[in-house]
């Protein structure tokens, strides 16, 4: 019973890890001038948290060359702005889904090599996110338990995230019923007023040569 349960926890945390995995470490190659972004698809009422530090092209953490960063959501609000920067943690809770985006601007560096600046960041969405430690130290749970809760707590978002998907699937499903209405509909349109263009030519032509007497 044993090697039982010690197999069948060994496949709850392999579960946990394959389904759970939403926490990405992330480099970026900032230029000296310009600005570089990333983004993710993010459906609602999901808290994300990232950590970020500059480091210069003379691999020197928390080096003197700040940055702006700022976060925005898919209609433009921003959740999240700092400038002259070197380091920092974002951390907000998603209201609308749709793609959200964390650009990084370079303020004024310069480099003796004509290098630019590189971005370490950790991006964690959902469960990822999550304190688990404050949440045993909370609820006073540990080993097996701990990891059914992590595992309750995989099982949730990938149900929210399902839930995400169909919805947004109707409103695909929507969107293309009214595009080919309108389709249909401009097809007609366009039928009917050359109908109507070609009796209007018969009947000019007509009387033209009826006018003549060749008819």
């Amino acid at each position: 019973m044993v090697v039982v349960g010690a197999h069948v926890l060994a496949e709850l945390v392999l579960v946990l890890l394959c389904v759970s995995r939403r926490s990405e470490a992330i480099w970026l190659n900032l230029p000296a001038t310009g600005t570089k972004c990333i983004s993710e698809e993010i459906h609602n009422n999901v808290v994300v948290l990232a950590d970020y530090v500059v480091i210069s092209d003379d691999h020197q953490a928390h080096s003197t060359s700040p940055i702006t960063t700022k976060v925005t959501s898919p209609y433009g609000n921003t959740l999240y702005h700092k400038e002259n920067v070197t380091h920092g943690q974002i951390a907000f809770t998603t209201n609308e889904g749709g793609s959200y985006r964390a650009c990084f601007t370079a303020d004024g560096y310069k480099s003796g090599g004509g290098g630019g600046l590189s971005i370490n960041m950790e991006w964690k969405t959902g469960i990822a996110a999550r304190d688990w430690d404050s949440v045993a130290r909370k609820e006073k749970i540990e080993g097996v338990e701990l990891e059914l809760r992590k595992l309750e707590g995989a099982v949730e978002a990938i149900h929210e995230n399902l839930l995400y998907l169909r919805s947004r699937e109707a409103e695909m499903r929507t969107l293309s019923e009214v595009t080919n209405t309108r389709v249909a509909s401009y097809s007609i349109m366009s039928l009917s007023v050359c109908i109507v263009v070609s009796v209007a030519q018969i009947l000019h032509l007509k009387r033209y040569f009826q006018k003549k007497k060749l008819i």
